[in-house]
């Protein structure tokens, strides 16, 4: 991509006195031309970069302008590096590793073997997911619209949005965009779209940058307060922190939260089986018996 390119070719002036054409073209595997091009877009930036024809000539940056190199650390450019290889986790190719070997050049001294952090952003839907990404930034590079149907709680429906930025967050894949059915800009999750695709391009509009706070996303219209049995103190700890519940005198975990709505409380509530019991409200505690008698019609044995 040309802008990787750009970062690239900028790394390796930084780092190096002069380089030639033929050199950056033979790295970055394209013609001289689109070298060429490069340059110009580089210049055209704001980067003062200079030009020499002849025996001991290339591209440098002007005098007086060099950024100091050691501008960046070596724990620095190692949580760069281990940056770029949660993106490959996505894709399952070394696409971000390679950009990050060209960025280096000249500077192996600060990306030893010895890497500590690593990062997998990779998932259950390790199929899926990396074709919807890959759709998805081709569509906000080129500027087109993407349509698909998706899946919420509420309905299902065909949505046309205009993609702005890719968000990782809460463990799921998200895209932000400005939604044409519903004219405003939403958060929509990859894993419930379906028959994704492109197509038709759109003015770009002025974006903000989603609001991720789970206050503003899921504001919490539903507070439950929830006795469980001690031996989930760990998952309480896990999802939601050591101060968020008070241990009782018959060593029962008290707890106190806020939800969405009464359907997800339920849902979480359930998955500790008889490990916990709903306190309040109390209509959803009535909605929890109905459910109960319910499941034990279905899977009750007779007699």
């Amino acid at each position: 991509m040309k802008m990787e390119r750009l970062i690239g070719i900028l790394s390796i002036l930084l780092q190096r006195e002069k380089v030639t054409a033929p050199e950056l073209a033979e790295r970055f595997e394209v013609s001289r031309r689109t070298i060429q091009r490069d340059i110009q877009s580089l210049c055209q930036a704001g980067i003062p970069l200079s030009t020499a024809q002849g025996a001991g000539g290339g591209i440098s940056i002007m005098e007086g302008y060099r950024v100091d190199r050691t501008v960046l650390t070596a724990p620095e450019m190692q949580a760069i590096l281990a940056g770029l290889r949660s993106l490959d986790s996505v894709s399952g190719t070394r696409r971000y590793a390679q950009l990050m070997e060209k960025l280096s050049v000249g500077a192996s001294a600060l990306l030893s073997g010895d890497t500590r952090i690593l990062i997998d952003l990779s998932s259950w839907y390790k199929t899926s997911l990396p074709p919807k990404i890959q759709l998805i930034q081709r569509a906000m590079e080129q500027r087109c619209l993407i349509r698909f149907t998706y899946f919420s709680p509420r309905e299902e429906s065909r949505r046309t949005v205009e993609p702005y930025h890719l968000v990782f967050h809460w463990s799921d894949w998200y895209v932000w965009g400005w939604c044409r059915a519903r004219e405003a800009f939403r958060l929509f999750k990859l894993n419930r779209m379906t028959e994704l695709s492109a197509g038709g391009t759109f003015v770009p509009r002025s974006a903000p940058l989603p609001d991720l706070d789970p206050q503003q996303i899921f504001p919490p219209k539903c507070q439950v307060t929830v006795l469980f049995d001690p031996t989930y103190r760990w998952r309480l700890v896990e999802e939601y922190g050591v101060d968020r519940f008070a241990i009782q005198p018959d060593g029962r975990l008290r707890f106190t939260g806020g939800f969405p709505d009464g359907d997800s409380a339920l849902s979480w509530i359930l998955t500790f089986g008889e490990g916990a019991e709903l306190l309040e409200p109390e209509e959803l505690r009535d909605r929890l018996g109905i459910l109960g008698r319910q499941l034990a019609r279905r899977y009750g044995k007779e007699g």
